[in-house]
């Protein structure tokens, strides 16, 4: 891969988008890169948890950006059709990032503009360190979000802040984005990956079929009426009572024990 680092450790990838000289934006080869990463990620039993991140500055190894946003030298000829295209491309891994069984965190430092915000909002949690910012300027550019954005933002703060984000372009700093609800955690900058890393530890060491159970069924309820989504998660219940975990980990509790939970 040209433009991603993937690292395996104690069930947990760190997923890296390296394009340092453009900002870490995504461009078609980045897209069709993540998408392959993720493709394989989910088909690995010893991977519970990914971090999504981008890499530093090669000058200074300063960690500028998570994600600029979509390429604007790839996007500038295109046609209306080759727009569209291009928005469904992204929307294959990105969708990855949000149903995949595995839980996935975004680690943000920097810039995360336009596809950068889109693309951690895809994620299921979202970090940021001190320095991040976020926004979607596509209207000063002509366009719309495109990958996503006028979507993910309303569900998680709102339509009408997330009106006020699109229309005026404004971008918000991480404390901002913590406060409307955009990221789930702000840290210093230094703290970044290590934040990341223990909170994939913590997920990591509940049981891994439960916890993707939990994300499909929070995921699949979301917009379903209350009464569908509660008999949907009743009867996901029922199923992850029939696993090796739960007969282990309700033993270990009785038993004041560590629970081995094992299923995936």
């Amino acid at each position: 891969m040209n433009n991603l680092r993937l690292e395996v450790e104690n069930e947990i990838a760190v997923l890296t988008i390296a394009r340092p000289a453009a900002l870490n934006a995504l461009n078609s080869e980045t897209l069709d890169e993540l998408n392959e990463a993720l493709t394989e990620i989910e088909g690995r039993d010893d991977i519970k948890v990914v971090i999504l991140t981008g890499g530093a500055d090669k000058k200074d190894n300063a960690f500028k950006s998570f994600v600029a946003g979509a390429d604007i030298a790839e996007m500038v000829n295109f046609s209306a059709a080759e727009a569209r295209a291009f928005g469904m491309r992204a929307s294959v891994p990105f969708f990855k990032l949000m149903n995949m069984r595995q839980v996935t965190i975004a680690a943000i430092n920097g810039f995360a503009l336009g596809g950068g915000c889109e693309i951690a909002m895809a994620c299921d949690i979202r970090i940021a360190s001190e320095n991040a910012s976020f926004g979607q300027p596509e209207c000063g550019l002509g366009i719309i979000p495109g990958f996503g954005g006028t979507q993910r933002l309303a569900r998680l703060v709102g339509m009408g802040r997330a009106k006020e984000l699109i229309f005026t372009c404004d971008s918000i700093d991480a404390a901002e984005a913590y406060r409307i609800g955009l990221v789930n955690k702000v840290v210093a900058k230094e703290e970044l990956m290590p934040a990341a890393k223990a909170m994939a530890e913590k997920i990591r060491s509940k049981g891994s079929y439960a916890v993707s159970v939990a994300k499909a069924a929070i995921n699949n309820g979301y917009d379903m009426d209350i009464k569908n989504a509660v008999e949907m998660e009743a009867n996901l219940f029922g199923i992850t009572c029939s696993t090796n975990d739960k007969k282990e980990g309700m033993s270990a509790f009785l038993e004041r024990r560590a629970a081995n939970l094992t299923d995936f």
